[in-house]
């Protein structure tokens, strides 16, 4: 691959100028307007970083799952998943941390870089209860970077627009990818017709 670009200095000659309001729009604080952003989001992509490499997890839960605790500090409740914890074990040897929330229905998106750890606080733990089941952890993260994202990722994508839906039997099931990968030892058809009652069994 040819034309490749090598240097910062490049990058910046080939796209100009930072426009103010992208500059302006950064803060590490939680300002009344982002914390409403945070408040409606029931969405996130968790972004961290180890020694393999790094992990983007998909996080989801009733809208504000993600706590305000002040305007420098979040926390968010690690609920049931498959004990990969790709997510955590980056927490625990590497806390630099990023999110980006979506609000259904909105085409801003919200950004937010910073440090986390892990806490297993009893008290912390039954605040976040759901159903009587509380999370095994709480991610609590100190934000040094808030932002929003511009509308044209969104409004490209037609992200929340009917006609974009995708028909999901367009597509590989879990099972089938997971016998596909394990020459049918794991997965398959029955794999598929289990999940929703395992599901719904293990949600929190």
């Amino acid at each position: 691959m040819t034309n490749r670009i090598e240097s910062i200095e490049q990058l910046e000659t080939l796209y100009g100028e930072i426009g103010q309001a992208s500059l302006v729009k950064e803060v590490a604080k939680i300002i009344p307007q982002y914390r409403a952003f945070i408040e409606k989001s029931p969405f996130c992509s968790l972004a961290t970083s180890g020694p393999e490499g790094l992990d983007c997890s998909p996080r989801g839960d009733v809208p504000g799952f993600v706590r305000i605790h002040d305007e420098r500090t979040l926390m968010m409740p690690d609920r049931r998943g498959n004990n990969r914890c790709d997510s955590l074990k980056n927490i625990v040897r590497d806390p630099k941390i990023a999110l980006c929330f979506l609000i259904p229905g909105s085409r801003t998106t919200l950004r937010v870089n910073g440090e986390a750890y892990l806490s297993i606080d009893p008290d912390l733990k039954a605040s976040f209860a759901e159903q009587g089941k509380e999370p095994r952890s709480v991610i609590v993260i100190k934000t040094h970077a808030i932002y929003f994202q511009c509308g044209r990722a969104i409004v490209r994508s037609k992200l929340w627009e009917q006609e974009a839906q995708v028909d999901a039997s367009s597509l590989p099931t879990p099972g089938e990818v997971l016998a596909y990968l394990s020459d049918n030892e794991v997965g398959g058809k029955q794999y598929d017709d289990e999940w929703e009652e395992r599901a719904n069994k293990t949600m929190w």
